[in-house]
């Protein structure tokens, strides 16, 4: 039987029973539990970590955020923890969409953000509900067909004579032919995904109006084959002018069978796994809403890796790798991400900054901006971080400011006053 969990980063889950479930707190069944701690053993090994073991009873998820299904059917829903309060399912899930949706650069349809609002499911069911729509649209606009070389034996010929195999063919088969030729069918690798993509959302679905269109796309796709090589096949995707309109489908079918995910599960089993580190899903969503808004003549790039900490023997040594650095003409400026809560009104306690994050920054300034410029750190936008803090002074000309970004509106806050690099609205 399934079970829904929904829950936050950072919540814990346990096998005992739990009075007043929460999104910070919840009960699994005990084959889940020990589930999670094997998905968790083979992830560490690999440099990840989903959750880290309290003790017997006990699991602290970490920063990911998606949706993960459990061989015995438990759907556990991890969302972002971008408030300390405990009632925002509706808004902690549209804004986890939100995000996904610009991070990853999926197209949508004019309108959507409403839509986006009212779509309160789970996200399994949000990305398969997008994708079917999105299927259904091409559907409409035709399904490309493909020219797919064929070898038969034939009483008479057509195409072209297969030489190599009719001088092989004994002497009582002289009178057929071996040919070759083209047959225009759908079997093409792009259906071949998409077939296949539905056949998951047909398996997984709980929402009747996507079971039914997903039914329905099924039997279209009935001669088409389901792909055996996902990953071969998206290779394979043509993206010439005749499947201008696969184009916007693609992404959607890549989310659906986990093509995408920074983050996969391994094993046997072949569940729902749209699994987000928490950090990277940010620092992508920041950059999809700053390029939008950059000045004229500003441009944005990310990870830049060009100078490094020391110099050891001729060869540099511990990389820096900012998340974005803008230029503008000769001028630079380096912004940085990090998904932490800070807290505007408690100076006495640093505001909840860390330390390491300054040594950071500081590094940044001296080698990318030659110890004389602007740096920017953004943290998301909370009641308790509505405004910039004071700047921090980090040199006789290096400073540092730190700026909420409003998760809603896809903006920083204050950001009028940095007119160099945002265009003015």
């Amino acid at each position: 039987m399934t079970q829904h969990i929904t829950v936050r980063e950072y919540a814990r889950l346990t096998t005992d029973p739990v009075p007043n479930p929460s999104l910070d707190r919840a009960q699994v069944s005990a084959t889940a539990f020990d589930w999670l701690c094997r998905l968790n053993s083979g992830m560490s090994a690999a440099g990840a970590s989903l959750v880290q073991i309290d003790d017997r009873r006990w699991l602290r998820l970490d920063n990911y955020v998606g949706v993960l299904e459990t061989p015995c059917g438990t759907v556990l829903e991890i969302l972002p923890k971008h408030e300390e309060s405990a009632d925002t399912l509706p808004r902690s899930r549209a804004l986890l969409q939100r995000m996904i949706t610009a991070a990853l650069d999926l197209p949508v349809r004019e309108g959507s953000e409403t839509a986006l609002e009212r779509f309160d499911a789970p996200l399994s069911e949000w990305v398969m509900a997008q994708f079917l729509a999105a299927l259904d649209r091409l559907v409409k606009r035709g399904v490309r067909s493909d020219y797919v070389r064929v070898e038969d034996s034939e009483r008479f010929l057509r195409g072209q004579l297969n030489v190599s195999q009719q001088v092989r063919q004994s002497p009582g088969k002289q009178h057929v032919f071996q040919i070759l030729h083209d047959v225009f069918i759908h079997d093409r690798a792009e259906n071949r995904l998409l077939r296949l993509a539905v056949e998951l959302a047909c398996r997984t679905t709980k929402s009747p109006t996507s079971w039914r269109l997903a039914q329905e796309l099924r039997s279209l796709f009935q001669e088409v084959p389901p792909s055996r090589n996902a990953a071969q096949d998206f290779q394979r995707w043509r993206t010439d002018r005749l499947m201008a309109h696969y184009q916007t489908l693609k992404p959607w079918c890549e989310l659906v069978l986990s093509q995408q995910m920074p983050l996969s599960t391994t094993g046997g089993w072949r569940g729902i796994s749209l699994l987000f580190p928490m950090e990277k899903l940010f620092e992508r969503y920041v950059e999809a809403m700053l390029t939008k808004q950059l000045a004229e003549g500003a441009r944005l790039s990310a990870q830049v890796r060009s100078q490094y900490l020391c110099v050891h023997e001729g060869q540099g040594m511990f990389q820096l790798r900012p998340d974005f650095v803008v230029t503008q003409g000769e001028k630079r400026w380096v912004l940085d991400t990090k998904w932490k809560l800070v807290n505007g009104e408690r100076k006495a306690n640093k505001y909840g900054l860390s330390q390491a994050d300054f040594y950071q920054l500081f590094a940044y300034g001296h080698k990318y901006l030659g110890g004389s410029g602007e740096l920017f750190l953004i943290y998301p936008r909370r009641r308790a971080f509505l405004k910039p803090l004071p700047e921090f002074q980090m040199g006789p000309e290096l400073k540092l400011s730190v700026i909420p970004f409003d998760l809603e509106k896809g903006r920083l806050i204050g950001q009028e006053g940095i007119s160099p690099i945002f265009a003015q609205h």
